[in-house]
């Protein structure tokens, strides 16, 4: 990473995602210069870039970033935080500007929109990065060395287990859309799924118990695992003990019974992600492929209710 300081947009500045993008432009040194986003509660940008332009309109955030690459001002990376049926469309715009992209994920919703954004890349020369910030936690970092370490014939028993609860609210955003979000299984499950192959290799067989708009669940038949899993957003999910403690998410993975302490850490994953970036060392559209093809399979396959190995979680 040389001492150029590269100048940044945003997409998506009001989402809850933004402030670790704007955080992370901060602390490597770089200038936030415009942002966009339909609503304006974007006064934390004070704290960080008090004088990044900010856009309602895309329309006028179009003009203004053409504007700037007209006048030898123009900018090095797009970040996008946009709802996430929107991030194919503003990552061709990053890259039609002449500029990087990173984009949150899921990168996109569909496979094929890997194979058309590559295209674009030959034809701009821009790269597209996107975040996945998992594969950067310490925790996990050392369970993959300890797999790599490990027998190579040996199949691991691996249980995910990621429930968040969600309020009201959640299933009247774009969020609980699922041609907008892309389902439960892609909105808070795609980074566990990258994790998961990451480590353990590719997909042999996906099998989908249950796929609804609060909860998700199956089972993965991996290279090297066996994993059962389940995710949602139903706080009647969450185990008894969890809730007496007033906590609203349970995040559990084990890998062979033992449980992978990963809670912690996730505080500078962003800024960590940047930095890589910026190297020339960030994750690209085949990085993100596996867990988008997963997804996809996910949410388009018919559930065979609870038969088979699924989640102990399930079956309560």
């Amino acid at each position: 990473m040389d001492n150029k300081i590269n100048r940044f947009g945003l997409i998506g500045v009001a989402g809850y995602i933004a402030i670790r993008h704007v955080k992370a432009i901060k602390e490597t040194g770089n200038e936030l210069v415009a942002t966009l986003d339909l609503f304006d509660s974007v006064g934390f940008l004070d704290a960080y870039f008090p004088h990044a332009d900010f856009f309602h309109e895309y329309e006028r955030f179009d003009r203004h970033v053409d504007k700037l690459r007209r006048n030898n001002k123009k900018l090095d990376y797009i970040s996008i935080c946009s709802p996430n049926y929107l991030h194919d469309s503003h990552i061709r715009f990053a890259l039609k500007n002449d500029t990087h992209a990173i984009c949150e994920k899921p990168l996109v919703l569909n496979p094929w929109n890997v194979d058309g954004l590559a295209e674009m890349e030959k034809e701009t020369g821009k790269k597209i990065n996107t975040i996945l910030q998992l594969r950067l936690h310490p925790s996990i970092v050392a369970l993959k060395e300890k797999i790599e370490k490990g027998p190579k014939d040996k199949v691991y028993d691996v249980d995910l287990a990621y429930l968040t609860s969600r309020g009201n609210w959640y299933h009247f955003s774009w969020k609980g859309d699922t041609e907008k979000s892309g389902g439960i299984s892609t909105n808070i499950g795609i980074h566990f799924y990258d994790m998961l192959t990451w480590i353990f290799g590719d997909v042999k067989e996906n099998i989908v118990h249950e796929h609804g708009k609060n909860r998700a669940a199956g089972f993965l038949q991996l290279e090297k695992a066996r994993v059962r899993w389940v995710l949602s957003v139903d706080e009647n999910d969450l185990p008894h003990n969890i809730r007496e403690k007033g906590q609203r998410t349970y995040r559990s993975i084990t890998v062979e019974g033992e449980e992978i302490e990963f809670s912690k850490g996730f505080t500078d994953l962003h800024t960590r992600s940047y930095q890589e970036i910026l190297k020339g060392k960030g994750f690209g559209l085949e990085d993100a492929r596996k867990s988008i093809e997963i997804v996809h399979e996910i949410r388009n396959a018919t559930p065979i209710d609870f038969k088979g190995d699924y989640h102990p979680l399930c079956r309560k």
